[in-house]
């Protein structure tokens, strides 16, 4: 199924032979926040469909465990869902794989630990570990992040195909910038950067320090990062290399 959003004409009504399938994932795709709970009109928005439209499908779904409603007849994503998902061979067997030095990188930093694969010209979060304290930040397993704009996206961007990272560059504000972090990934194996906190509470930067999974051709299979507010804490020797050395330890995991 094509990235692109599917443009919904003035009426209301899908696009005519728009496939079923395709309108039972843009109203999956609605929810944006885990636990996230919508009502039947929410839902309808989001996915860009009519009510009576998204009403029967969102029963459908509901009907098979991909949704469920709860008593205030908001929906809620199934648990069929996760079963599903937790099949994923890029997500589950790369996260069986690192999950481990997650662990070690988590106990030693008390930070945020992530795991990401890449989808087209985004970056997928397929495991998140953070420590109680650790400052609040806007990613969850299943989100989102684009490449362009985070360390693990650039770390996932720096070992992608060719088109891709050509895309990417015509796109990007700053392709001088972009060219260098890529470099760096290529070269000393890690991304160090700093971004905006999309969060209005807490810290107003958060930065990151990320290094890329690959496989044994040398392409990036998933990347790894230290996300906190602490500018110091990733861009310190002892945290490029313990990602570095995480990375390529799972590197050789995945090779076998």
């Amino acid at each position: 199924m094509s990235g692109t959003p599917v443009q919904t004409p003035r009426s209301g009504r899908p696009p005519r032979g728009e496939p079923i399938l395709e309108r039972a994932f843009r109203v999956l795709g609605a929810f944006a926040e885990a636990g996230e709970g919508l009502t039947l009109h929410t839902l309808a928005a989001r996915a860009g469909l009519p009510k009576s439209t998204t009403s029967r499908i969102a029963a459908q779904l509901t009907g098979v465990g991909a949704l469920e409603r709860r008593d205030n007849g908001d929906f809620v994503v199934g648990l069929q869902l996760l079963e599903i998902a937790s099949l994923a061979p890029r997500g589950h067997g790369l996260r069986a794989a690192a999950l481990p030095f997650m662990e070690d990188l988590h106990r030693v930093t008390g930070q945020h630990i992530l795991l990401a694969v890449r989808d087209g010209d985004e970056a997928v979060l397929v495991e998140r570990l953070s420590a109680r304290d650790a400052a609040a930040v806007k990613y969850r397993v299943g989100g989102r992040l684009p490449l362009t704009g985070t360390g693990i996206g650039i770390a996932l961007l720096a070992h992608a195909p060719e088109r891709v990272r050509e895309e990417a560059l015509a796109d990007a504000n700053d392709a001088a910038l972009l060219r260098r972090l890529m470099a760096a990934v290529r070269t000393e194996g890690v991304c160090a950067m700093t971004v905006p906190n999309p969060l209005r509470s807490g810290p107003t930067t958060m930065s990151t320090v990320a290094a890329p999974i690959l496989d044994r051709h040398g392409d990036a299979v998933g990347a790894l990062s230290l996300v906190a507010p602490d500018e110091a804490a990733t861009r310190a020797a002892a945290a490029r290399t313990a990602l570095r050395t995480a990375g390529l330890a799972i590197s050789r995991a995945v090779a076998r």
